[in-house]
């Protein structure tokens, strides 16, 4: 099941990303037409971002929802490509649908679109609904103050639902993936400086490790999305911390940034090194993670040495999945960090409800999501009807926590696709808390099909505890609207400004000796001291 989630999220893409869990009904069955009024379904128009392998209008779970809670959904459909472009198109052009039902990995409101659409009116706050008709979400917020907190802005409001997933290996998704296979077949040990690692990427391209006599390995790739596929943070972070997003660092409660830091010079000569030498597949800077699946699934022969990735199967599926080991943090000149971001917490909202719905309408829809708030609404809603997605646990099978009792056993999908377009997948992560998570079945063989889970627990034990003692919380920090929006324009602006120099300096378009004095400039002219002032700010309101 987890796989099958993962192996989607590559193509359509994520992540964290998680888990699935639970059994058929939230109690008991409420009968249709318990949100509308008489027998005809009440119509409910809704976004929604068309994830690849599902049809939202004949999907199963999609029928559920419609004969529980009496209703009938009219979709907005958009592909997950510009899928944020279209949602701001949606709203702006004031035909905006009743509720916006969105996937996190794909695309989300941000907080200061919260703040913004819900001081216009666009999009109305949750609170009385929660209070009223949503008894699950609402003992949650009770239990878990993290949630309450990620979800509740700083005028007391609650403008959106986010997706609250605590995911121990989402917490560190910038590793790094060997191909062991090859250290074997070269002799080689798993690399623990910077310095081992270009070695062994060397060995990997000259060595001819896949042994067809062809100089055809890739020895380093990665993509481009969000879900720890970037190379850049894990190779940084053994120079300066890199969390891959904020660009900040933290000494002693005071915010600076990274990427003017002489030690970010270094680690950007460091990388290009690797790039001169061919070590760098060019790819990494600019593919997707489908083109990245090719080159680890290259048919004629394995052609991969290493990968930045969350987790194995986002660039390799199958029996070769198995020949890759995770590889801790290296020890560079500076430092030995890895990338933290509080696990699957992504601030602001997959799930609002806007000004166009009825009374009637909110309520059948706060209802839906408070069902998914249970842990059986949240299984049969990511996962499908019990056969299809998962199954409950057979004797002697053993859950993913230690002296859990599991509760859910995924049914093992090779082809990494969605069983028979049954339940929602990444639409359906709203609440999974570790006890949730912890009471799926888990085999000991970390390769076995219903092992994975346990392999990415393993291996993240290997990156826990190698983050600064300091970092940004970004995912619990919430700021004033003005400031808010001047924080994320800025953020965008040096995000684009330091990704692109960046680039040019690892591939040679720009000198690192004669055009740093520049680069940094350009960072001067982009207010990054401004930048910094308001995270200083928001990080100070924060830890009060």
């Amino acid at each position: 099941m987890f796989r099958s989630i993962f192996g989607h999220m590559v193509t359509a893409l994520a992540g964290i990303l998680l888990l699935t869990a639970c059994t058929n009904t939230g109690g008991t069955a409420k009968n249709a037409g318990e949100a509308g009024t008489g027998n005809a379904p009440l119509p409910i128009r809704v976004f929604a971002q068309q994830e690849m392998g599902l049809d939202l209008e004949t999907n199963t779970f999609t029928k559920l929802l419609e004969e529980k809670f009496g209703v009938k959904f009219n979709w907005d459909l958009v592909s997950g490509e510009g899928a944020k472009e279209q949602r701001q198109i949606s709203l702006a052009g004031g035909d905006y649908p009743d509720a916006y039902w969105l996937t996190t990995y794909i695309d989300q409101f941000s907080q200061a679109d919260l703040m913004k659409y819900g001081k216009q009116g666009v999009i109305i706050p949750l609170n009385k609904l929660i209070e009223q008709y949503a008894p699950n979400m609402k003992a949650a917020m009770e239990r878990e103050p993290a949630l309450k907190a990620l979800q509740t802005a700083p005028d007391g409001n609650i403008y959106g639902l986010a997706a609250y997933s605590d995911c121990f290996h989402c917490s560190y998704p910038n590793k790094m993936w060997v191909n062991a296979k090859w250290l074997k077949q070269l002799n080689l040990e798993l690399p623990a400086t910077t310095e081992q690692f270009k070695h062994m990427l060397e060995a990997f391209k000259h060595g001819d490790p896949n042994g067809n006599n062809l100089q055809d390995e890739v020895p380093l790739s990665g993509s481009t999305e969000n879900f720890g596929v970037h190379i850049i943070p894990y190779l940084m972070n053994g120079f300066i911390y890199h969390d891959d997003r904020t660009f900040l660092g933290i000494t002693d409660g005071k915010l600076y940034s990274v990427v003017d830091k002489p030690e970010w010079k270094e680690g950007l000569a460091y990388i290009k090194s690797l790039y001169d030498e061919g070590l760098i597949d060019p790819g990494a800077f600019t593919q997707n993670s489908e083109a990245l699946r090719k080159v680890g699934e290259n048919a004629d022969a394995e052609i991969l040495g290493a990968a930045a990735a969350m987790h194995p199967d986002i660039f390799v599926y199958g029996e070769r999945s198995a020949d890759y080991e995770p590889l801790p943090p290296l020890a560079g000149p500076h430092a030995a960090y890895a990338s933290f971001v509080g696990g699957g917490l992504s601030p602001g909202a997959k799930f609002v409800i806007t000004s166009k719905a009825t009374e009637e309408e909110q309520i059948a829809l706060i209802r839906m999501v408070d069902y998914i708030y249970t842990p059986d609404g949240q299984t049969v809603a990511q996962s499908g009807l019990e056969g299809t997605g998962w199954r409950k646990p057979e004797a002697g099978e053993i859950a993913l926590g230690e002296g859990v009792q599991p509760k859910y056993a995924a049914i093992p999908n090779e082809a990494g696709t969605y069983g028979q377009n049954s339940g929602w997948s990444g639409m359906a992560h709203f609440y999974m808390p570790r006890e949730y998570r912890d009471s799926w079945v888990a085999a000991k063989d970390i390769f076995a099909n219903t092992g994975y889970e346990r392999r990415l627990y393993e291996a993240t034990l290997l990156y826990e505890g190698h983050e600064p003692d300091e970092v940004f919380p970004y995912w619990a920090v919430w700021m004033a609207p003005e400031e808010a929006d001047e924080a994320a324009m800025l953020q965008t602006n040096l995000k684009n400004y330091i990704e692109q120099s960046t680039l040019q300096f690892i591939t040679g378009n720009l000198d690192l000796d004669k055009d740093w004095d520049e680069y940094v400039e350009g960072l001067n002219q982009l207010q990054i001291s401004r930048y910094v002032e308001l995270m200083q700010q928001a990080y100070n309101d924060y830890k009060e």
